[in-house]
């Protein structure tokens, strides 16, 4: 269908769904409101994703909520004041600007995934390639961060970012969730919440944001122990993937069908961890209305992966206007993020391991000259000892190494006042730094692709067909005829009594009762309860269900539990 996604756009708006913010004015590219059922839909999108994800995973997985803007060091760590960057090219005649990559892919037919940003500016400038707007020369390809930068209080320098992912809110509180967990691995970190980047030329509508959410989590293991560190592999093992190796990819190959089992021996994919949360987010693209075929795990190349990944998974999900995009990345992070931190940090974010039984060791330890330090610092001299000795052996050489001296809060220790000397001593455990596997979802992406895959059309109608659990709104009431008071009256109760009962119900009277089923299915509504005459004579109710359109009669008391489990997937005819 070639205008199909005019259609969606169309019933999106007109039903309440989502539109372009900021209408009033103009519009501002990248930026999207959801409104009333678009809102009720997401929140079922997020919480399905936190039934597959963290309900279902609890005794390893939890939910945190980190604050949306950190100070500007969280990111100098994380790499993404450094690595966080498109490349932008500006029109000299008009100014406009664009993302150069997209500019030769578009106009060239070229890929530039994993070009140098000199590659970009020799190509744009060999192939004489103009600004589409105006026809006027470009300019050098220059490198954009995406971070959206702030100020944090009234002072000049405080420096904060919008963050553009969840992930450090994870690493940076990944030591107290720990000890909340009782110090064991695994452990998955997981949360949903808003984000900012500042792209460059956001046009794909919902599908390219410069604020979203994104629902993410951080599944922190022992990188010695891969066994151990998915005690559930088993359940999803069996569990089929469309997968495309970045080998294959180069060798112009379709992606093959294959177990998530088969996956991990064939090393396709390093990590059973990586592998298994994979299997989960097919399940969570199943479960929001995406046939199987129509998801595929695209692995990204060397240049092509962000900065921390040693191995990254495009989860892709086939749109009628823009082809294959990524509803979700799935990463093999290492140790990078909890090492960057520890090291800007000087925080010891490692995990004890301990052992079956103690062994003697030799281990180098800091030593503090007492003496010298109780001359410098006086009464102050316990405090400064008890900080340097906190610190890592390999802290302190990398500060002597680059300083010649320990600056430890404040207090600064010369060279003369420390040692580092190998002994021997009996150890029960050994600390290590986790391994990180990441599953990130966005949200709106999710939400615009569950829309797109629920929109159908039958005898002139539209049908937005919903998974039934993620339906916005769960269950329509009408009176066979607006004008009779005793079918309102009824009508009306049973309302009254879905809404207690926990249901997200909508009632309507207005119009023809042909008129109000299609109302319900423009936006989704699985089950319609129709009160007729037939009602006031024995207290039974019709249910219609919207994709067939088939009715059942059931006892008005029997309503709230069949209704129940028709939306957890009963057939019709089950209930009457």
């Amino acid at each position: 269908m070639s205008d199909l996604y005019e259609k969606i756009s169309d019933l999106a708006k007109r039903r309440g769904f989502f539109w372009p913010s900021y209408e009033i004015y103009g519009g501002v590219s990248g930026f999207y409101d959801l409104g009333p059922y678009g809102v009720l839909l997401k929140h079922r999108i997020v919480d399905k994703w936190r039934e597959l994800f963290v309900r279902s995973h609890q005794e390893y997985v939890v939910e945190i909520e980190s604050p949306i803007i950190a100070p500007s060091v969280v990111f100098e760590a994380s790499g993404h004041v450094e690595h966080f960057t498109d490349p932008i090219v500006a029109c000299k005649q008009s100014g406009k600007k664009y993302r150069a990559d997209h500019l030769i892919e578009e106009l060239l037919g070229i890929s530039a995934e994993g070009m140098s940003l000199e590659e970009m500016n020799k190509l744009l400038k060999e192939k004489w390639v103009r600004c589409p707007a105006d026809g006027g020369e470009l300019g050098e390809v220059t490198a954009f961060n995406l971070l959206f930068k702030t100020q944090i209080g009234p002072y000049e320098g405080d420096v904060g970012y919008l963050r553009p992912e969840l992930a450090q809110g994870m690493f940076v509180a990944f030591k107290r969730v720990l000890e909340a967990m009782r110090n064991r691995l695994p452990l998955g970190i997981a949360q949903v919440g808003r984000v900012g980047r500042n792209e460059i030329s956001p046009r794909q509508a919902m599908i390219r944001l410069r604020e979203f959410t994104i629902m993410e989590m951080e599944y922190f293991i022992d990188p010695e122990d891969k066994e151990g560190s998915c005690p559930f592999f088993e359940e999803r093992a069996k569990r089929r993937l469309k997968v495309l190796s970045y080998e294959a990819k180069r060798r112009g190959e379709e992606p093959q069908s294959i177990t998530v089992e088969e996956a991990v021996e064939e090393k396709i994919i390093i990590d059973r961890c990586l592998a298994y949360w994979m299997a989960v987010g097919q399940d969570f693209a199943e479960s929001i209305g995406v046939p199987a075929d129509m998801v595929v795990f695209v692995e990204k190349g060397p240049a092509e992966r962000a900065h921390y990944s040693s191995q990254t998974f495009d989860q892709t999900v086939k749109t009628s206007r823009w082809g294959w995009i990524e509803i979700a990345g799935h990463s093999y992070r290492g140790d990078y993020d909890l090492s960057r931190h520890m090291s800007y940090s000087k925080a010891d974010l490692t995990v004890f391991k301990p052992f079956k039984e103690p062994v003697n060791v030799k281990v180098k330890k800091v030593f503090a000259d007492k003496g010298v330090l109780g001359r410098m610092y006086r009464e102050k001299a316990p405090e400064v000892i008890s900080k340097l000795q906190s610190l890592s052996v390999e802290a302190v050489e990398e500060m002597l190494a680059r300083e010649g001296k320990i600056v430890v809060e404040g207090y600064a220790v010369p060279r003369e006042a420390v040692k580092i000397e190998e002994v021997e001593e009996k150890v029960t455990g050994k600390k290590v730094v986790p391994h990180v596997v990441e599953p990130s979802f966005g949200t709106d992406r999710a939400l615009y692709v569950a829309f797109e895959y629920a929109y159908t059309e039958r005898e002139g109608r539209v049908i937005l067909a919903f998974p039934r659990d993620i339906a916005p709104v769960q269950v329509a009431v009408f009176p066979l005829l607006e004008n009779e008071p005793a079918l309102v009256k009824v009508a009306r109760e049973i309302y009254k009594e879905l809404v207690r009962e926990g249901f997200q119900a909508i009632y309507d009277d207005s119009g023809s009762i042909g008129r109000r089923y299609a109302r319900a299915d423009e936006i989704g509504v699985p089950a319609a309860v129709t009160v007729d005459y037939r009602t006031l004579e024995d207290s039974t109710v019709t249910i219609r269900d919207r994709d067939s359109w088939k009715q059942v009669r059931v006892k008005a008391a029997d309503l709230p539990a069949a209704i129940r489990k028709f939306l957890k997937g009963a057939p019709l005819e089950s209930l009457a």
